[in-house]
């Protein structure tokens, strides 16, 4: 499939002309073919109204429609077949098993919400009959369920070029709940967005829908993304991305006439807590494990461990010797973009120059005329200078890793106190350690959105109790996840009906629930069944 370099609007392609940009291959540096352009502000302001036009139809469309909708997608990009890793491959550097298991994920998660539209109980229905005889007053009818929220704006990762994407869960949960959506797509990988916004728009043919419900944009996010950000058709935004940019679209979103929630994914250092007996028990899987998981996707991972916390042993000294001779053989790799591999070298080797940090090992530089590649690395420090140095706990985007060296339990405690809100933070202790390890649990209870016992937190599962998010700055708004069916969630808000006629009221409400979908019926729980 021949990519034509510009937005879709409806259906239908944007126009030639204004600022235009290629997608570069990381690992050669080379720009690619395709001659990308830039939306316009008329097309934003085209793109936002049929978005609107087509969420009058789409948000009363019953939930088998929104399912197969959903799932001609997951079979469109299938069909894409290799034309479509070909091209997410030359614009990102990430290999082809990387990419096979993304598409794998994206279609599946797509198929997940499917099921969970299909099904109906999503929307949490809730009935307290009349009381007509209660005393002193009586009681109305009272019905409530979620609703869609509006269009809906969703920005495209660099990390995910599927998943996270033009058609990935922000995409997918977004439809799932009656939404419609426009995408800003991610300039490192327009090509991909294009062969996805193209299968999405298919699908949208193949079903029957309005045209209006999907369109994708390209352009500048600071420029073409806070104008979809601003604009007063806009009712919700998803991010994946950055602490600067996820911030500034939240203060755009608040400072409009009308504000409008941003669920945006941001910063986490993804803390690691290395209990004694584990360490005694099993350092050296330990360090490998941890290896693994600082430089998966070469680090680019939002819950990639970022610091590791562990009381001063000799099994922690053994720990960091393994560690060491393991970060010193562990293979380079290509960054997404040289903007990430730039901002990264800048904030480890701020990190490193810090008094009090010392670099425990880096791997071996390879032969690269280009400077693409990027070598592993992790750095030590005390508890003490990290206490008293907050920038320490800034996050390294990629392959590096901060150890800080606790004296006492206490120390580990303070520096558990002293986190931010993360993403995840993870134990690694024995029967033991865990039973001793309740006021540190409850410290990463308040700081993280989920806790992980003796694993490592990169690989986020697609399923019904995942939760990815959590205080800020990981995320802007704690209570929702980005990630599993609850991401739904973030775009449905509740509407009351107070004495509705029966056939007024939504399916979902009506008396005999013709949806068959679970209910809480004056406060008991009903079976999906009519």
């Amino acid at each position: 499939m021949k990519l034509h370099g510009l937005s879709s609007i409806a259906g239908q392609p944007g126009t030639v002309g204004g600022t235009t940009f290629r997608a570069v291959n990381p690992a050669k540096l080379e720009s690619l073919e395709t001659v990308f352009h830039e939306a316009s502000e008329l097309e934003v302001d085209q793109a936002m109204n049929t978005s609107t036009a087509a969420f009058e139809q789409w948000r009363v469309c019953p939930g088998e429609q929104r399912a197969l909708f959903l799932e001609a997608i997951a079979e469109e990009i299938e069909a894409l077949g290799e034309s479509l890793l070909a091209c997410a491959h030359a614009e990102t550097g990430l290999p082809m098993p990387r990419l096979l298991g993304e598409r794998a994920r994206t279609c599946g998660q797509l198929r997940l919400f499917a099921t969970v539209a299909r099904e109906g109980s999503w929307v949490d229905a809730r009935i307290d009959s009349a009381l007509p005889q209660r005393q002193p007053l009586p009681r109305p009818d009272l019905r409530r369920c979620l609703i869609p929220l509006g269009p809906v704006v969703v920005f495209g990762s660099s990390n995910f070029p599927l998943a996270f994407s033009v058609a990935g869960g922000d995409t997918a949960s977004a439809f799932a709940a009656g939404c419609t959506v426009v995408v800003k797509a991610h300039r490192a990988h327009p090509g991909t967005s294009e062969l996805v916004g193209s299968a999405v728009n298919r699908a949208v043919a193949s079903c029957g829908l309005p045209p209006g419900i999907f369109s994708y944009i390209h352009g500048n996010g600071a420029v073409v993304g806070m104008a979809m950000a601003r604009h007063p058709a806009t009712s919700a935004v998803a991010f994946t991305g950055s602490h600067a940019a996820g911030r500034a679209l939240y203060d755009a979103a608040s400072a409009r006439p009308r504000p409008i929630p941003v669920f945006a994914e941001m910063s986490s250092l993804n803390p690691v807590f290395l209990l004694p007996g584990a360490l005694a028990e099993c350092g050296e899987k330990l360090a490998q494990g941890l290896l693994a998981s600082c430089t998966l996707g070469i680090g680019q991972f939002c819950t990639k461990p970022g610091l590791v916390f562990m009381l001063r042993s000799a099994d922690a000294d053994a720990f960091l010797q393994s560690l060491g001779a393991l970060v010193r053989s562990a293979p380079s790799g290509v960054m997404l973009t040289s903007g990430i591999r730039t901002a990264f070298t800048e904030h480890r080797d701020a990190i490193i120059r810090v008094p009090g940090v010392r670099l425990l090992a880096s791997a071996e530089a390879t032969p690269d005329a280009l400077g693409a590649q990027i070598q592993p690395s992790v750095a030590v420090t005390t508890a003490h200078d990290f206490l008293a140095t907050p920038t320490l706990a800034t996050e390294a985007f990629g392959p590096f890793a901060l150890v800080v060296m606790a004296e006492s339990a206490d120390e580990i405690l303070a520096c558990a106190a002293a986190l931010e809100g993360q993403l995840t933070a993870t134990i690694h202790g024995n029967s033991a350690d865990l039973t001793s390890a309740r006021t540190l649990l409850a410290h990463l209870e308040q700081r993280a959105g989920r806790i992980v016992i003796n694993a490592f937190p990169t690989g986020v599962e697609v399923c019904h109790a995942m939760n990815h998010g959590g205080p800020y700055p990981a995320t802007t708004d704690t209570r929702y996840t980005s990630v599993g069916t609850a991401a739904m969630l973030r775009f449905a808000r509740p509407v009351c009906y107070q004495d509705m006629p029966d056939d007024l009221l939504p399916p979902a409400l009506q008396n005999a629930n013709p949806l068959t979908i679970r209910r809480l019926l004056n406060g008991e729980s009903t079976p999906g069944e009519g």
